[in-house]
């Protein structure tokens, strides 16, 4: 995997200064990994947003069907794919489309092509890092 998406600098950045995560495959599952990170990131003062098709309620934030259809895609500065990798590269596509600052693709979550194309699009990327690792790598 290219070092280009697991630049420190771009991960500080993106943990200190976001402060809206949106979470591609977020439900209302608590033994999901999804659901851990959005619940951290939501303890850590970021405001999430559930993305899933069911589009249900998630640790009190309303869910969305997709990013297309949130209101205001440009103001997430941070889309979280947990999607396995064969389908990482949708999601990122619709981040790119839909404004987002930047994607994080997390543990094992790897596509290099998606994460050039956000790249090449002007979005800040990460891939392969987890955010609770990362946070706890900053503390």
């Amino acid at each position: 995997m290219s070092a280009d998406f697991a630049d420190q600098d771009v991960i500080r950045r993106l943990l200190n200064e976001s402060r809206t995560w949106a979470f591609v495959g977020l439900g209302d599952n608590p033994d999901r990994e999804v659901y851990s990170q959005a619940r951290l990131m939501q303890e850590r003062g970021k405001r999430i947003v559930p993305v899933h098709p069911e589009a249900r309620e998630v640790l009190g934030e309303r869910g969305y069907a997709s990013l297309a259809d949130l209101p205001d895609a440009s103001q997430v500065d941070v889309v979280g794919v947990y999607r396995r990798a064969e389908h990482a590269g949708q999601a990122v596509d619709e981040a790119i489309a839909a404004g987002a600052k930047a994607v994080w693709l997390p543990l094992q979550v790897i596509d290099e092509a998606a994460a050039r194309r956000a790249k090449d699009a002007g979005l800040d990327v990460v891939m392969d890092r987890c955010p609770a690792v990362e946070w706890a790598l900053r503390r």
